[in-house]
């Protein structure tokens, strides 16, 4: 594959790897019913950023840049976890929209999936996703007893990541915030709400970068720099989509905006208005990009740190 020379080129290419191989991995009758093949498919081929399995395939290339080994080769080692991140993503969104979490019926700019195929067949789709994410990761790359012990890391990194002590437990907290959790509600402060977002958004922000850099086998300095530097990107991405839920319109977003205020959730822009949030989304920015020069990495990594931040959707 040739060397792509921009960000677009690159986060352009990044989403065709990923779709294309997310397409093979994606089971199809009569491996399973059609139906659920179907739901499956329309919630993961409906649009969205790709942000988790880009940082996946940028800090891949990054690693394998200041490694002297062949990007190309870093990001193909990198791809199986890509897409295995992507379906936990999807799987997450297709479960946050159900009414007995935020009871939405717009995403990627299309009816929710519960919306079209009923609330039973979304909890059962968002199911298949995550066992299908993990069954990706048990067995993908196979070359060698090397990658094998890279892949289990890696695994692990996204099942604790995903799990309680990530980004489920952050819906939890962000449940009892909004009042949904009879006698355990909670108020958040700054503090708490930087915890709350650390799991429910950052945890697999952290995974997917830290998992590309495993696979392309870089080593404890520069996987703990990209850890570092995805801790402070989660932030910053949460922040903005905080601002985008503000300022934002469906139409952009592709999502219902200005639901956060009606929910009373707590926020960024609640919490220290637009301007200081936006200050807040900055900083992280400029320490994430600071990590990076601090431990020698290039690549893509800092132009997608400017990306996150100057999003409109």
């Amino acid at each position: 594959m040739a060397t792509p020379e921009t960000l677009d080129a690159f986060l352009n290419e990044s989403r065709r790897r990923v779709d294309e191989a997310l397409h093979h991995y994606l089971p199809v009758p009569p491996a399973c019913p059609g139906v659920l093949s179907e739901a499956m498919r329309y919630s993961v081929f409906a649009g969205g950023k790709r942000l988790r399995p880009i940082l996946t395939l940028a800090a891949a290339d990054a690693v394998a840049r200041a490694t002297g080994s062949t990007p190309d080769i870093g990001c193909s080692l990198a791809l199986p976890a890509a897409c295995a991140i992507e379906l936990i993503h999807t799987y997450s969104l297709i479960h946050d929209d159900l009414p007995a979490m935020d009871n939405d019926t717009l995403r990627r700019g299309r009816p929710t999936l519960h919306v079209v195929y009923g609330d039973g067949i979304a909890i059962l789709a968002g199911d298949g996703l995550q066992a299908a994410a993990f069954t990706i990761l048990a067995g993908e790359p196979k070359e060698s007893s090397e990658l094998s012990k890279r892949r289990l890391r890696v695994t692990e990194l996204i099942s604790r990541a995903a799990g309680p002590a990530g980004m489920v437990g952050g819906q939890a907290i962000d449940l009892q915030a909004a009042g949904q959790v009879p006698g355990h509600s909670v108020v958040l402060d700054a503090e708490r709400l930087r915890g709350m977002h650390a799991r429910k958004t950052g945890a697999m922000i952290r995974a997917a970068a830290v998992a590309g850099a495993v696979m392309a086998d870089g080593t404890e300095e520069h996987i703990e720099a990209i850890d570092r530097f995805a801790a402070d990107i989660g932030l910053a991405f949460q922040i903005i989509d905080d601002i985008l839920d503000v300022e934002g319109n469906a139409a952009e977003l592709g999502k219902t905006a200005g639901k956060d205020a009606a929910a009373t959730k707590p926020t960024y822009p609640a919490l220290f208005g637009l301007n200081g949030a936006r200050m807040i989304a900055a900083e992280c920015t400029t320490r994430a990009r600071d990590t990076l020069t601090g431990a020698g990495i290039t690549g893509w990594l800092s132009p997608i740190a400017d990306w996150v931040v100057s999003r409109r959707s």
